[in-house]
């Protein structure tokens, strides 16, 4: 799979970012979906921006939607739309208490027009990274809106989740509702017990959103079962760490192997799971997705059901804090002649990984009937 980056807050200086603008996705996207077809992907993630659409309480504008959804049905692609990716009009307060309702309101409106457009049901992440999300407004990465309080603001988060995807199934009870949270780890400095315990509440802090949205904890959230069609991830090369310390780089013996990561989810809520993010930037892209596959398979082998692995972002792009340029992507920054260059050594190690999932697949269909 192919991720657009389509984050659209406000930094804590008040700058707003507009990911899909800057790279240049908001006018290529023809271009952008039939090259990701042509390239092998048949399915996307990429997103809304909300503070374009309703820049008046209530009134939706969807000129700056329309354009994505007609060139995925000509390129003949499916995607997963994130409603929420971190921003929201300047009009609406996410802190109040109003908010979940504002954006359920948003939520089934976008859904209306998407349907009134594709030609399969609806395929949406109703909120990005719930637990990032908090995170950066507790540690002020993103400005605050509201009290300082450590968790109100994830179960605010939470809160709105449910009460969109309780909507969203009634009114569509075909859709597939995904959400997207980072996959982590967090060892402890020491084996002093105090440490071991901190750093494990740390750890298992990664579920506390799916197991609210779920409603295996917090029932007064709302959660649900039946809100989470499949459990997508987040795993990038820095998401290990040592309790308030520096990242786990992969070889050391504190890193945990991402398909030991995937098992414990698999077991933990027993539903199909995808990697909604991964990625590397330069010269560690391809060596990264080697390793990313190959646990992938891994955790496949001991059960784990996992239906996908999204590059993200697909292109390269403007880093949040500085502008600076990032080379993430399989692809290039637009050209002066409106293309993208694909990035040949990742886009190999795609095709050889595609391969050797094929092949996975036809070995589990041969045991399937006897021939393995």
């Amino acid at each position: 799979m192919a991720g657009f980056e389509c984050s659209s807050h406000r930094r804590r200086d008040g700058v707003r970012l507009d990911l899909i603008r800057a790279t240049g996705h908001d006018k290529h996207v023809d271009r952008d979906y039939a090259l990701c077809r042509e390239l092998g992907f048949s399915t996307l993630r990429d997103g809304l921006r909300w503070h374009l659409i309703e820049k008046s309480p209530g009134k939706y504008d969807w000129s700056s939607w329309l354009p994505a959804l007609e060139a995925a049905e000509r390129a003949g692609i499916c995607v997963i739309w994130d409603l929420f990716h971190y921003g929201s009009p300047d009009h609406v307060d996410q802190a109040a208490q109003d908010f979940p309702d504002r954006f359920t309101e948003f939520a089934l409106a976008a859904i209306e027009i998407q349907q009134s457009v594709a030609s399969g049901p609806p395929m949406v992440c109703p909120l990005n990274e719930i637990n990032f999300l908090s995170w950066a407004v507790e540690v002020g990465y993103f400005p605050c809106p509201g009290a300082e309080e450590v968790g109100w603001f994830k179960r605010q988060l939470v809160r709105t989740a449910t009460r969109a995807a309780k909507a969203i199934r009634a009114n569509w009870p075909n859709a597939t509702i995904t959400w997207a949270e980072p996959l982590v780890h967090i060892a402890p400095h020491s084996h002093r017990r105090p440490e071991v315990r901190a750093a494990e509440a740390a750890r298992l802090g990664q579920f506390q959103s799916y197991d609210w949205i779920l409603g295996k904890a917090e029932p007064e959230l709302g959660g649900d079962p039946s809100f989470a069609d499949i459990i997508g991830l987040n795993f990038y090369p820095h998401n290990q760490w040592y309790l308030d310390g520096p990242t786990i780089p992969m070889g050391h013996h504190e890193y945990r192997p991402l398909a030991d990561m995937l098992v414990e989810v698999a077991d933990r809520y027993g539903k199909p799971m995808f990697l909604s993010e991964t990625g590397a930037e330069h010269s560690g892209r391809a060596s990264w997705f080697h390793y990313v596959c190959s646990e992938v398979r891994d955790a496949m082998g001991r059960g784990a059901d996992i239906r996908g692995i999204c590059w993200y972002p697909i292109t390269a792009y403007p880093g949040w804090d500085n502008s600076r340029h990032a080379e993430a992507g399989l692809l290039s920054t637009v050209t002066s002649d409106g293309s993208r260059h694909v990035d040949a050594r990742l886009f190999a190690e795609m095709e050889a990984q595609r391969a050797l999932f094929a092949n996975m697949g036809h070995e589990s269909r041969k045991a399937a009937v006897g021939l393995g």
